[in-house]
């Protein structure tokens, strides 16, 4: 029976022991476990390495931010500022003084052109003129005969109807000549032109030359395409979802095929009629850089500036994401903690706009009075955290 007693005793101290090692384990596990979550969010730096990283510390900042709005498009040249050049009559091509990219100027001789016709023409006109002179004189006297009543008054509207009529051809033909830019007094001299030439009615660069010598052009045949490009001008292209920010005078930044180099230019006039493939909007834009080599025609791209807002923002590299959130790291000690160890704890945040290396920064709660802001090298604090929770779980 005592023996029974002892076993019992035994037994019990043995349940007791086990439930107290148990709870001493359970309650171990639960302070690794704080110690665990506390580590998440806080990175600790001695001095040495904080210099190393070369961490800048600096509180939240105001940044303006500009809306963009991004599209392409093609330089192209005011209508006023190219030209196509016709003959006026048909005839041959006995010329041909410039080649394409031939820089010229207003005014200048590009070709020339023969033909019977245009022999035809100012013999007409020689003979119109002489005749007027003529037809002049016999009007005077057949008036003063009129009026001394001498003459009869069928006569003198004869002769003022031949006159009238010799008139009207010989404006007639001057008209046409001067088109063929042919001098009257040249020819009212008695001289006559052999050829035409052709002239350009703008300054600029012959970006076309479609005849060749021999060749018989029709009248309103295309002969040449000259193009100033000193008017060169950006002509955007501007989807509808976007057209209600963009306005006259916002200011662009583009590049063209040819280069990296950023050019700028300001909206001078927008479209009010939407094209219907794509569906967007011209809109036209004044370059800045005049100097630089632009040829009509080519592909551009660009962003436009429409608004500004000023945010609280933060450099791109003082923000982290992890596991879909953002974070940033923040530090609240003195000068003379500092001195012992670098203490940053990681803050949840959310973002807006990226800009220009910026990043548009809400907070979700209010940071301490005296906290800084870690402005670089988040992703170096994020590693050194996770090496310390690796230490740790180890």
């Amino acid at each position: 029976m005592k023996t029974q007693f002892t076993y019992i005793i035994s037994a019990f101290l043995l349940l007791a022991f086990s439930a107290c090692t148990s709870n001493e384990t359970s309650q171990a596990n639960q302070t690794e476990e704080e110690d665990h979550d506390h580590s998440t969010d806080e990175v600790h730096l001695s001095p040495q390495k904080f210099k190393s990283l070369k961490i800048e510390l600096d509180t939240m900042q105001s940044h303006t931010f500009e809306g963009i709005v991004y599209t392409n498009g093609s330089l192209e040249v005011p209508p006023q500022h190219e030209a196509t050049i016709t003959a006026i009559i048909g005839g041959n091509v006995v010329a041909i003084e410039v080649i394409e990219g031939t820089n010229i100027k207003k005014g200048q001789t590009i070709a020339y052109l023969s033909h019977p016709n245009f022999i035809n023409i100012q013999t007409a006109y020689y003979k119109a003129f002489n005749n007027d002179e003529y037809l002049s004189k016999q009007v005077d006297r057949q008036q003063k005969l009129s009026d001394a009543e001498i003459g009869a008054g069928k006569e003198l509207q004869k002769i003022k109807s031949e006159y009238l009529s010799n008139k009207g051809d010989l404006n007639g033909y001057a008209a046409q000549l001067k088109q063929l830019n042919l001098s009257l007094n040249y020819i009212q001299s008695g001289k006559l032109y052999d050829r035409i030439p052709v002239i350009s009615p703008i300054a600029g660069s012959v970006e076309a030359v479609d005849i060749q010598l021999g060749q018989f052009v029709d009248a309103q045949t295309s002969m040449f395409k000259i193009v100033n490009t000193e008017h060169v001008h950006a002509d955007f292209m501007v989807f509808e979802k976007d057209i209600m920010h963009v306005k006259k005078g916002q200011k662009i930044e583009f590049t063209v095929a040819t280069s990296t180099q950023p050019l700028h230019a300001e909206i001078i006039s927008v479209g009010k009629r939407f094209e219907e493939s794509p569906r967007a909007v011209h809109i036209h834009a004044d370059i800045e850089e005049k100097d630089f080599h632009l040829v009509a025609g080519m592909y551009i791209k660009g962003k436009i500036f429409t608004q500004e807002n000023d945010l609280m923002a933060l450099p791109e590299a003082a923000v982290i994401t992890e596991e879909g959130k953002t974070y940033i790291f923040i530090n609240t000690q003195t000068e003379e903690q500092q001195k012992e160890e670098y203490e940053f704890k990681m803050v949840e945040v959310k973002t807006g706009k990226h800009e220009g290396g910026w990043v548009a920064i809400d907070l979700l709660t209010p940071l301490p009075e005296n906290a800084k802001i870690v402005q670089n090298g988040a992703y170096y604090l994020i590693a050194e955290m996770m090496k310390g929770e690796a230490s740790h779980d180890h």
